[in-house]
């Protein structure tokens, strides 16, 4: 029996299912009690593997069933069983030892000391000779400790405890052995993580953790050794207590955790660290204790390099931290920015570092580092999502903004940040990181929703209120009052960068005109929301850029005031002077110019308010920024400024700061650009000066150097000294004009990125237009430019930006201009230019060579039609004006339900377009476009008509013919064109159809192209449809032509290699009365010749063929063939008796 179960395939799962318990028991025991004869007698390697997987998966299946641990003396035998299969490690490995440990972790108590100790007592006496003896121990210590108690464990160990000085080496060697067992599950052995266990339940933890961990595991510099302490430290975090937990954190474990991140940074490297910050996680989440969340956020904290934390600014795991834990976290930040203290941190050196010291101050460069990681952290803190309250946002932003921007000159109890003066003080390179950073935060208090636990809050939240606090202000106004406060306090601080009088004016009149914009908030609301919000804003950036804030923010002051101030709306406006929405968007363009997210969100919030006032100048201030001509003109102040030392900061700031707050869609591109110019560079130094050659030759020439045959004993060394001095000061000008050349060409590059850029956030404001205001008659304006610039991206040669501005744009016309659901219902006075530009859209459309461009053209010419034909208020007034305007033709082919659309007019645009992509051999129009007329304007199906008829036979190519019939037959499908025609109009026309669609079909002679049975394909389609109409609406039509052009085209050369088209051909056939042939099957006809018998090889490896099963029942069938039907009979019966199973 044992022998027989291994053998079988697929054992596991078939015996759990199909053997009763009864009879594994039965079996397990017979196993139990011959096994060691088995061993003995049987011989072959594979009896001898199957008989051991079978009572293997025999005791499994007992196990799993629950019953084993009911019977003692099953259980007795089991564990004898896998006791004797441990011996054989050649089949098994070690799954019999971890089926012991499986089934003693299920054991009672009871059962153990009286049926399984003395069993098992030399393996637990042999512990330290394998990981999983080590394991079975560590297991019974854990689940039987009043079994085990110190003095058996005395008697089995000689020691009454398992961690000891004596056992550390051993308990090292098991821990090395079950690390390489374990180096390709990536998992701690559970060995590891029980051993960790004792050792506390022991109080031994330091004894383990320092010489069994990091002076005996960790000694060796080995990966899988390596990674087991990373995982014992991962896994001990939520058994240790406070004091245990500060020791490992600072041990030699997380030093060496800490290399290992940097190194693994390198490409095809093992990073542990997602699995530690899962180790962090898990502890966080079931730890409810502050102490030692604290502790352990502190300790990862510390682990620095050169003074940089290695754990990134941004931790997921904050999100769990308690309110006490984050308030002692967010005070320890605040003193390492101010007083940077490394003793209390963990820092090391890589050994790369230590060779190549290339930091001249270390010192400063560790304080640096340190401080920059730390403003990083206190933004990431606002953004991740744990429980924060006001009070706590508050002090992050206002300790932020004030080392950004201020120093201390005296301490004061009315601003806390000046109790605390930093030491050292902080360089100009860390101020700047934190006022960039600090626009960071403000992007997140802009985003952040209201806090709090009130019913206020709850409210706000509701309904997606973001960037207020509960009573409703902005947290860029506290800031600002907190600014206020600060520069009112000149004795005690100072700015970083002083105010000028102007400024300091300017600054007043801000928080002047936000106190009258505020009072007016009831009135006004979300408008002066916005208003107030950018005033801010701006108002922040002068202790950034004061210089370049100062116009601005007075322009959008006096901007304000005219806009709120109903005097100065009473009194008539100058025109010279521009209107308050214009200057507005010159102010947001302005703010778009500036690498900032927030800038950029605010800007489309302010935006969206101003859009129902906009005017055509202000729009077209906004156009005139994507206009690609003016690219090449001249430069836009507004994206290019001409002092190149201020574009630099833009871009390091970009690229080298990374600052959450800057556009991150820069840097990309201009590797990309490198390249490219990198390439140039290569082509432009192949290519000789010709003004160089020149002056090289007359240098040459004035040195005698190009003597000809005289040798150069003739030139003195003189003459030689002064054509060196010449050669060298030819070839440095030669280097700085090359140089100069580079230059230029690396200007025009940065330039190019950041005007890109720019449009990139301008089309921002086109979006929120045609999305607030799709009924306004100013979303005309705005087709032209945006097509001008699909056209001119489409025909260049374009970067990954450029895709992206050109992905953009065309998302914005399709989505939000094209298909929007609302569309201006007041265009009366409009009508006429309306048409032209539809005129006009169509025939460029006809004209372009790119399909893909021709696709928005027309796109734009449907979306004014729609436009015109939605527009029925002023129908009844156009009426009259078409009368004077037009002939009585015209007038009397005008519909009703038309609108303003003059049917006629545009009758005539869509017909000459149609007529040029049938007729015309190279057309950018598609069958695609007109089938989306037809769908979305079936009026248009019936004027139409006439021309598709024609083109089934009078098209340009085959191609045309076919998109002719696909359009006929769309149109024909229309309810709109049966119900504007008679019943003999309609007849007459399906008449028509059927006798162009048979001409058609009779001139085909040849299947040489796939176009030719594209072309029969579609024709045979509609040919289907028209008989199928004329059959259910019992039409008069003739179809005596029809079967005989079909019939010819069947017997032409080539015509049955298309199973479409044979598929579609015998359907058409079957409605005329024709039946399908049925095709007989030819018989394989040999390639022996007659007369001669194939070869006969016997296949080696294969059964003879008289052994084969199907052989075998012939040679049982023969005979029986002359028995007649009962013998036939007989098996079948017998089959079905043989194989019947019981109930």
């Amino acid at each position: 029996m044992p022998v027989g179960i291994g053998s079988d395939r697929g054992i596991r799962p078939r015996l759990a299912r199909t053997i009763p318990t009864q009879e594994a028991c039965v079996c397990v025991w017979l196993a139990g009690k011959y096994i060691p004869f088995i061993w003995k007698d049987i011989q072959d390697q594979k009896l001898l593997r199957n008989a051991a997987f079978g009572n293997f998966f025999g005791v499994l299946a007992l196990f799993q069933s629950g019953r084993l641990v009911k019977d003692q003396e099953t259980l007795l035998h089991c564990v004898q069983l896998l006791q004797s299969l441990s011996q054989r490690p050649e089949f098994l490995r070690t799954l019999p030892r971890k089926a012991l440990v499986d089934i003693l972790s299920e054991t009672p108590q009871a059962v153990f000391e009286e049926v399984l100790f003395s069993t098992l007592q030399a393996d637990l006496t042999s512990a330290f000779s394998s990981p999983e003896q080590l394991h079975l121990l560590l297991v019974a210590i854990q689940k039987f400790p009043e079994v085990l108690q110190p003095k058996k464990l005395k008697k089995l160990l000689g020691s009454s405890t398992l961690v000891t000085p004596e056992n550390i080496p051993k308990l090292v060697a098991v821990l090395r052995t079950a690390a390489r067992s374990e180096k390709k599950d990536k998992n701690l052995p559970s060995v590891g993580l029980d051993l960790l266990r004792v050792s506390l339940k022991e109080g031994a933890f330091d004894l383990f953790w320092k010489e069994a961990v990091e002076n005996g595991l960790l000694k060796e510099k080995l990966g899988p050794n390596s990674y087991m302490c990373y995982r014992l430290l991962g896994s001990a975090l939520p058994l240790l207590s406070l004091d245990q937990l500060q020791m490992v954190l600072r041990g030699e474990v997380m030093q060496s955790y800490g290399d290992h991140v940097l190194s693994a940074q390198l490409p095809d490297r093992f990073r542990f660290a997602p699995e530690m910050e899962a180790y962090v996680d898990a502890f966080f989440q079931d730890c409810d204790d502050p102490e030692k969340q604290f502790a352990v956020m502190v300790g990862f904290s510390a682990l620095t390099n050169q003074g940089c934390p290695v754990v990134q600014s941004f931790w997921k795991v904050v999100k769990y931290l308690q309110p006490v834990a984050l308030l002692k976290y967010f005070d320890w930040l605040k003193n390492m920015f101010l007083k940077p203290d490394f003793s209390c941190c963990l820092d090391f050196m890589t050994s790369r570092q230590k060779q190549n010291q290339e930091i001249v101050n270390l010192t400063e460069h560790r304080v640096v580092c340190l401080r920059k990681w730390i403003i990083h952290r206190l933004i990431g803190l606002l953004d991740s999502q744990v429980k924060k309250e006001e009070d706590f946002v508050m002090d992050v932003a206002r300790f932020c903004f004030f080392h950004a921007f201020f120093v201390t000159k005296k301490p004061t109890s009315e601003i806390p940040e000046t109790e605390s003066i930093p030491s050292p003080p902080l360089l100009e390179r860390s101020r700047s990181v934190a006022a960039n950073l600090f626009f960071s935060l403000l992007q997140s208090l802009n985003s952040m929703p209201v806090l709090g636990d009130t019913a206020e809050a709850a409210a706000l939240r509701e309904r997606h209120v973001h960037g207020v606090t509960v009573d409703g202000k902005l947290w860029i106004s506290h800031i600002v009052q907190y600014a206020n406060v600060l520069l009112s306090h000149e004795k005690d601080v100072k700015a970083v960068t002083p105010f000028t009088k102007e400024q300091k004016a300017a600054w007043n009149r801000m928080l002047q005109t936000v106190e009258n914009l505020q009072k007016k908030e009831k009135s006004h609301g979300a408008e002066v929301f916005a208003f107030q919000q950018l005033l801010l804003l701006v108002g922040i950036y002068l202790f950034k850029t004061p210089t370049e804030t100062m116009d601005l923010l007075n322009d959008l002051l006096s901007c304000m005031e005219r806009v709120f101030d109903k005097k100065s709306k009473k009194k008539k406006c100058d025109e010279e002077e521009p209107e308050w929405v214009e200057v507005i968007v010159e102010v947001l363009l302005s703010l778009l110019s500036q690498p900032s997210l927030l800038m950029r969100r605010v800007s489309k919030s302010v935006f969206a308010r101003i859009c129902p006032h906009l005017s055509k100048r202000a729009l077209h201030l906004i156009l005139d920024v994507l206009d690609p001509e003016q690219d090449q003109d001249e430069e836009s102040a507004v994206v290019v400024t001409e002092e190149t030392g201020k574009k630099k900061p833009l871009l390091e700031d970009t690229n080298k700061e990374a600052s959450a707050d800057s556009s991150d869609e820069d840097s990309s591109e201009e590797e990309e650009d490198e390249e490219e110019d990198s390439g140039d560079e290569e082509k432009t130094s192949d290519e000789v000066d010709e003004n160089f050659r020149k002056q090289l030759m007359n240098v040459l020439q004035a040195g005698n150097a190009l003597g000809g045959d005289e040798s150069d004993e003739d030139v003195d060394d003189e003459t030689m000294m002064a054509l060196d001095e010449n050669l060298s000061a030819l070839f440095t000008e030669q280097q700085k004009r090359i140089q100069a050349k580079k230059d230029e060409r690396d200007k025009m590059r940065k330039e190019k990125i950041l005007r890109r850029d720019f449009k990139i956030k301008v089309l921002d404001l086109i979006e929120v237009f045609l999305t607030k205001q799709p009924e306004n008659p100013l979303v005309f304006e705005t087709i032209e430019p945006l097509l001008l610039v699909i056209e001119q991206t489409m025909s260049s040669d374009s970067d990954k930006q450029e895709q992206d501005f050109l992905r953009k744009t065309a998302s914005i016309f399709t989505n939000h201009l094209c298909r929007a659901k609302q569309y201006c219902k007041s265009v009366g006075d409009m009508q006429e230019h309306l048409h032209t530009l539809m005129d006009s859209l169509l025939k460029r459309a006809c004209k372009h060579s790119d399909s893909s461009v021709a696709l928005y053209f027309f796109s734009a010419s449907l979306y004014l039609f729609k436009v015109l034909k939605g527009n029925v208020a002023s129908e009844a007034a156009t009426k009259k004006k078409l009368k004077r305007t037009e002939g009585p033709c015209d007038q009397t082919d005008q519909p009703s339900g038309t609108g303003l659309l003059d049917l006629g007019r545009v009758t005539a645009m869509y017909q000459e377009a149609l007529s040029g992509f049938l007729t015309k051999r190279n057309c950018a129009l598609t069958g695609s476009m007109f089938l989306d007329l037809f769908n979305r304007f079936p009026i248009m199906c019936k004027p139409l008509i006439d021309t598709i008829i024609e083109s089934v036979t009078a098209g340009a190519r085959q191609h045309q013919q076919a998109q002719a019939c696909i359009l006929l037959q769309k149109a024909l499908q229309t309810r709109e064109l049966k119900d504007s025609m008679a019943e003999e109009e309609w007849e007459e026309l399906i008449r028509k159809s059927i006798s162009q669609v048979t001409e058609s079909l009779v001139a085909v002679s040849e299947f040489k192209m796939k176009v030719d049975q594209e072309k029969v394909i579609k024709c045979l389609e509609l040919l289907n449809f028209l008989l199928k109409t004329a059959s259910q609406q019992t039409l008069h039509v003739e179809l005596t032509e029809v079967p005989g052009a079909l019939q010819a085209l069947g017997q032409q050369e080539g015509f049955g290699k298309s199973v479409r088209l044979d598929s579609i051909y015998w359907n058409v056939m079957k409605l005329l009365g024709f039946t399908r042939p049925k095709r007989k099957k030819a018989a394989p006809q040999s390639k022996q010749p007659p007369g001669v018998e194939p070869l006969k090889r016997k296949k080696k490896g294969f059964l003879p063929a008289t052994k084969k099963r199907k052989n075998r029942k012939q040679a049982l069938e023969q005979p029986q063939e002359n028995e007649g039907m009962e013998t036939n009979v007989e098996p079948a019966a017998f089959w079905k008796c043989s194989h019947h199973v019981p109930k």
